[in-house]
């Protein structure tokens, strides 16, 4: 699942500078850094964000502060919409800090600015009244409002419904996984970037240098996470723990780089311990609760998982956190609790593409095809640019022997929009082929055939496509064309089973009697093999047992 980092509220009431405050005791202004500022040489870097309270709303007037490892700061306050922007930042590392009259002051962990790029950092302000709850009301969400579900324990999956063979029960598990995989982060690495090569290089220089240092040993440890390189990054946050065991944001690290590494248990031990402190900022940390849902997750407790998900959401309700929710609820066949979360989602982050694509895939799991098109249409209009709900739209039409003109046309639009995009060209194509079958046209037919062959040659990889365009040759009666592009299937994809079935059949119809019984062993063999993956995937996935309470009229997600 996606995982924001920006994290702990309470780090600076645990003793981390407040940069602002000591810039503002030498009487600079914001217009005296901002003029500093310009008269050092920029590189076109922007940085932006929204500040928001507890309950998502912008927080205007706030106070932010851009603070670079050097002497000087950038000030400047939030606007109506919660919003601020730094503008022609130079390259650095920097930390962004948030004062606000009535709040508890907030900092961003360290970060990196490298280049031309435009960076997003939002951050949550907390109420600075920190009363204990009673204790009847302490576990009471902070969400918009009560859930209308309850999931109360796990079943094997395997045991209710759905088999091996059936398609459509395949694809909606398949799509499932793809919505889960929409909220986790690709690993960011550097790329080849001079800058993040230099400031890794001097970061290792200062730690070999001051093997003691714990500052060092944090920046150099969390890096190299952040580069995809977890297990490398876990010698020297290890090492920051045990030099400064009382710092949160190093427990935090460290515990984040045991996720990125598969060491869950460790993952687990490290939150939980932060979790037991006695501090209420930090133990209604959403970031805390989020990771500890991760860990759980991948020590196969999806139960507690779920939970610290909504835990997490309940104290941040930001779309991050809900959409987290939603997706571990849809992952594991909890699809009515998952239409309502990403509902909810969807109202209050209304320009979020992959919530609203996610909540297409709850529907279309629930078995409303044309609620899941409906909101998948909606998705790709929000960004047309985007790929996923397209690819979705794909997905989900390939079960489905109708034509749905809604997908049609958007899909029509994906192609015109990324013409090198051989899923673009495929799926369009197999939209397409949907209706040739009904229609008859020679038209669609040559259309078809075009849109498959230039998949292939974008990717002469992509099985499916030699598949379809082998579909649509044997439907012409084109028979050693159809052989030939079901083979190139079966060498692009050698576990497509379609391809060596119909191989087969078009193998008998031309009277090669030998070919044709290899093809079908081999179909069969590929065929077993994959309903047995699927079986094993599916006891190795809980599904959760779960009750929905009535609502009041009116209420039903849509």
């Amino acid at each position: 699942m996606g995982r924001l980092r920006i994290i702990l509220p309470a780090v600076c009431a645990l003793g981390v500078a407040v940069f602002c405050s000591s810039t503002a005791s030498r009487g600079q202004s914001a217009q005296e850094s901002e003029a500093e500022t310009r008269s050092r040489p920029v590189i076109g870097t922007t940085l932006h964000g929204v500040v928001r309270d507890s309950l998502n709303r912008p927080v205007s007037g706030a106070k932010v502060c851009l603070r670079p490892d050097g002497t000087y700061s950038l000030i400047m306050q939030t606007d109506s919409a919660g919003e601020y922007f730094f503008h022609g930042v130079r390259r650095g590392n920097y930390i962004v800090h948030v004062e606000m009259e009535g709040y508890a002051s907030v900092n961003s962990p360290p970060f990196i600015l490298s280049g031309e790029e435009s960076k997003t950092i939002d951050l949550a302000l907390q109420s600075a009244k920190m009363d204990i709850p009673k204790e009847s009301s302490r576990d009471q969400p902070k969400f918009f409002d009560e859930p209308h579900f309850t999931v109360a324990g796990v079943t094997d999956t395997a045991s209710l419904g759905g088999h091996g063979g059936d398609t459509i029960v395949r694809n909606r598990e398949a799509l499932a996984r793809a919505t889960s995989s929409l909220g986790k982060d690709s690993p960011e690495g550097n790329h080849g970037d001079s800058s993040a090569d230099a400031i890794e290089m001097s970061l290792r220089e200062a730690v070999t240098q001051r093997p003691q240092d714990f500052d060092a040993n944090f920046r150099l440890g969390r890096l190299l996470v952040e580069e995809a390189k977890p297990r490398e990054g876990l010698t020297f946050l290890e090492r920051a723990a045990q030099l400064n065991p009382a710092d949160v944001n190093s427990a935090y690290e460290l515990a984040v780089a045991y996720v990125d590494a598969g060491d869950y248990a460790r993952a687990r031990a490290r939150v939980a311990a932060l979790l037991a402190v006695q501090d209420r900022q930090v133990q209604e940390n959403a970031e805390l609760h989020h990771l500890l849902a991760e860990a759980d997750e991948g020590l196969g407790d999806p139960l507690e998982a779920v939970r610290e998900y909504q835990r997490a959401a309940e104290l941040s309700p930001d779309e991050n956190n809900l959409f987290d929710w939603g997706a571990e609820l849809l992952l594991h066949r909890a699809a009515e609790p998952a239409i309502e979360v990403f509902t909810k989602g969807h109202l209050a982050f209304p320009r979020s593409v992959r919530t609203l694509a996610a909540l297409g895939a709850a529907w279309y799991s629930n078995g409303s095809y044309e609620k899941a098109v409906q909101r998948l249409c909606e998705a790709s209009d929000l960004n047309p640019e985007e790929p996923n709900p397209y690819l979705f739209m794909g997905k989900i039409q390939a079960a489905e022997t109708a034509p749905s003109r809604a997908i049609e046309e958007k899909l029509a639009r994906f192609v015109k929009l990324q013409p090198q995009n051989a899923w673009a060209n495929y799926y369009y194509a197999a939209s397409l082929q949907k209706r040739w079958n009904v229609s008859g046209s020679v038209e669609d037919a040559a259309k078809v055939e075009s849109l498959l062959k230039t998949a292939i040659r974008l990717d002469p990889k992509l099985g499916v496509a030699y598949l379809q365009l082998g579909v649509v040759y044997s439907q012409r009666k084109d028979l050693s064309n159809a052989i030939a592009s079901l083979q190139h299937a079966g060498e692009a994809t050698p576990q497509l089973e379609e391809a060596h079935y119909r191989l087969a059949l078009l193998y008998r119809r031309d009277g090669q009697t030998e070919k044709a019984q290899a093809e079908l062993q081999v179909y069969e063999r590929i065929a077993k093999e994959k309903n047995e993956e699927t079986e094993r995937q599916r006891h190795g996935l809980q599904q959760f047992v779960y009750e929905m309470r009535d609502r009041t009229p009116g209420s039903q997600p849509q």
